[in-house]
């Protein structure tokens, strides 16, 4: 019996690039490219899989090749471009991509790790299972991970205090809330499929009665809330942060901490700079491949 094989046709990239990338891979190659960046040396890999060979591999790559140009020529940073085209047995592929998505633990606090891992969580740490899928989140991204890690450091096993999570994705920041007993947590996103998934990911967690989960946009909230959050993530573009400043701090409590990812290194001093316009504080920050995390409080309450 003939071996069932894959292609995979890969470009070697930057986060900046990513998008781009993709489009360029999905119009030559095939639809739903993925994309992985490795946490050592940065690059990213955006691949794209087809049960076909391609019709002619050098005319592909030198489509590939005009179409990075294309890209470099549009001011984007596409690293070294380098195209590889090669073929996978189908079961050598599938573990391979399981392979891009180890477990992650946050100290002593959470373990979080897709269904197929066989890790145990040590000793009070709370277990999150989460398999990657289309939306955004499975704790392996650096904007993620740190908003993770904030969500620990801020937590007061001594105080109730509540969660807003906008921009859920697939519901990780939510879900390890509820782990970690924070309550109340509310999670909005305003794409329809992200909201169906978090929810999925809430039953598999089996928090879904802790958790409020609506579709949302940030942009049509009122302005004003009786509403208030001592954790708020805000894992949104930056043009959405700065443009949408008033409706997010009005759902902040007044001693309670922003935390604002998602943000591409050259756009974060802006962020900056607009919250901190308003008397907030820059608590803490952290900058990891192409993109900048930040943790806000306001200044004269903190003093």
């Amino acid at each position: 019996m003939k071996r069932e094989v894959i292609w995979k046709t890969s470009v070697q990239t930057t986060a900046e690039a990513e998008e781009a990338v993709a489009e360029l891979l999905s119009s030559h190659v095939a639809l739903s490219p993925s994309a992985y960046t490795d946490a050592e040396t940065g690059i990213t890999a955006v691949s794209a899989y087809s049960t076909t060979p391609p019709k002619n591999l050098l005319v592909t790559k030198e489509a590939l090749d005009r179409g990075l140009t294309e890209i470099r020529n549009c001011g984007l940073d596409i690293g070294s471009g380098k195209i590889t085209i090669r073929k996978l047995p189908r079961e050598d592929w599938a573990e391979s991509w399981k392979r891009h998505f180890p477990p992650l633990e946050i100290g002593n606090a959470l373990l979080i790790k897709p269904s197929w891992s066989k890790r145990r969580p040590r000793k009070g740490q709370q277990l999150v299972v989460l398999d990657p899928g289309l939306s955004f989140g499975t704790g392996q991204h650096p904007t993620t991970e740190f908003c993770l890690r904030e969500l620990v450091r801020h937590r007061d096993p001594a105080l109730k205090q509540s969660v807003l999570d906008l921009g859920t994705g697939s519901g990780i920041l939510a879900i390890a809330a509820v782990k970690l007993s924070y309550a109340p947590v509310h999670a909005l996103d305003f794409d329809p499929q992200a909201v169906s998934v978090a929810r999925a990911n809430a039953r598999s967690n089996r928090v879904q009665r802790k958790i409020h989960i609506d579709q949302s946009d940030l942009t049509q909230m009122p302005a004003r809330t009786s509403q208030r959050y001592d954790v708020m993530c805000a894992n949104l573009l930056a043009n959405l942060v700065i443009a949408e400043r008033k409706r997010i701090l009005a759902r902040l409590n007044p001693t309670g901490v922003l935390v604002i990812a998602g943000i591409l290194k050259r756009e974060f001093n802006e962020v900056r700079k607009n919250y901190e316009s308003v008397g907030m504080k820059l608590v803490a920050s952290r900058a990891q491949k192409e993109w900048r995390s930040g943790s806000f409080i306001y200044r004269e309450l903190h003093r």
